[in-house]
């Protein structure tokens, strides 16, 4: 089981570092994505910190702080939760699949974590 929680684990850190990196720098597709939801653009810096935020926990939760490790899947699990939400609520269902996927991610990552 612990290697199914390590590789789950590692994929939803380097997503979610990855896509907080393309938040911090604004890339094109996602000022589009999020403009196309109503997402103030100067929520960008604040969204990305807590993916970068959610990784960085994941990352100590791999090293043995198991709580905090735990807290961050939770956090991650909330924080994507509210993004597809965002999409249901403007009726973007054309790209949901990416809210969705790193929902899954971060549900994936929780679950493993919390199983003995």
């Amino acid at each position: 089981m612990f290697t199914a929680y390590l590789i789950i684990t590692v994929i939803t850190i380097l997503a979610n570092a990855g896509i907080a990196v393309a938040d911090f720098l604004r890339a094109e597709f996602v000022v589009a994505n999020s403009t196309e939801v109503g997402l103030p653009q100067n929520w960008l810096p604040w969204l990305a910190a807590l993916k970068a935020a959610g990784a960085a926990g994941l990352l100590l939760g791999l090293l043995g702080v198991t709580a905090i490790g735990v807290a961050a899947a939770a956090g991650l699990v909330l924080f994507f939760i509210g993004a597809v939400a965002a999409h249901i609520r403007i009726r973007v269902y054309h790209n949901i699949v990416f809210p969705g996927g790193y929902l899954g991610l971060a549900v994936a990552s929780l679950a493993l974590a919390v199983v003995p």
